[in-house]
């Protein structure tokens, strides 16, 4: 493991001043969440020095508000803690179990939400998710906070739109609404804790009728960074999600695929289960969200 200093911050003005400063000076600072990716690479993949800006005593990225319009979660909740708040499995049991396949029960007493998706890996499991749920990002800096959608926030592999001086402060998500809910698949080689081959996030919203009024799409591990799929939403609204609407869903999703081929899968295969685990998602929130009454 390379050199590396470590601060704790014990309020968000002095973890933004220690990550301004080493801005400023051109120094690498680096914020942790939970460590479960950070740690692992500093041993073996970037052993470059750094600041280590420990942002779990901040209160603000510790908090988990659930309001009649909208939820925030901090950026370091862990995954555990998540999974043990039934109100939140209840409003987004598709988020709640992407986080759940993240490492086993001892990685997500320390693995977030907020730090997977910084990690920016392609196939990060609750980032699809989480487009699906609608989810912003909200960023603090030395400027003060901006937000951001998390469809933006990765710009590629192992990359986010965060500056220097920044570090992501929490999720905002839209409280979901009577007949609305989401769901979350993927498909890995192993039966459990594997990187996914290809991932997909549905949220669905009913009318009275069963006939769909809104949708999100997230899909993941099949480009360099999980995509909002338009046109597979296009195709669940307005329908009943019959199968012919489901199919029409997995087909946006494999055509908006630009897998690579590895050990765990081809190009071709990958566009393949990515449409089948639209489809199979879609009919799940479908399902979850006739059961969400009003």
């Amino acid at each position: 493991m390379g050199a590396f200093g470590y601060v704790a911050p014990g309020s968000l003005d002095e973890a933004l001043t220690v990550l301004s400063e080493h801005a400023s000076l051109g120094k690498r600072a680096q914020v942790l969440a939970g460590g479960t990716d950070l740690l692992v690479q500093m041993r073996s993949l970037d052993r470059e020095p750094r600041m280590i800006v420990d942002i779990k005593k901040l209160a603000e990225t510790n908090r988990v508000e659930i309001g009649a319009d909208e939820v925030f979660i901090g950026a370091a909740v862990p995954s555990a803690v998540l999974n043990e708040n039934r109100a939140l499995v209840e409003l987004y049991p598709g988020l709640l179990e992407a986080g759940d396949l993240i490492g086993s029960t001892q990685i997500q007493g320390r693995a977030t939400l907020g730090g997977n998706l910084c990690n920016a890996s392609p196939a990060g499991d609750s980032i699809p998710a989480m487009i699906a749920a609608g989810a912003v990002c909200v960023i603090a800096g030395s400027g003060g906070t901006r937000e951001l959608p998390v469809e933006d926030f990765v710009t590629g592999v192992g990359t986010n739109a965060l500056e220097a001086d920044e570090f992501l402060l929490g999720l905002k998500l839209p409280a979901p609404g009577a007949r609305t809910a989401d769901a979350y698949l993927r498909f890995i080689p192993r039966t459990e804790m594997d990187i996914a081959v290809a991932g997909c996030g549905v949220s669905v919203t009913l009318d009275e009728s069963g006939a769909c009024t809104a949708a999100r799409v997230g899909i993941g591990a099949v480009a360099p960074r999980a995509l909002v799929v338009p046109a597979a939403a296009a195709a669940l609204v307005g329908s009943t999600l019959d199968d012919a609407a489901l199919q029409a869903a997995g087909e946006a999703c494999s055509e908006a695929a630009s897998p690579i081929t590895d050990k765990r899968g081809t190009d071709v295969y990958r566009r393949k289960v990515v449409g089948v685990l639209c489809r199979r998602a879609a009919a799940i929130a479908r399902d979850r969200a006739r059961a969400r009454q009003a």
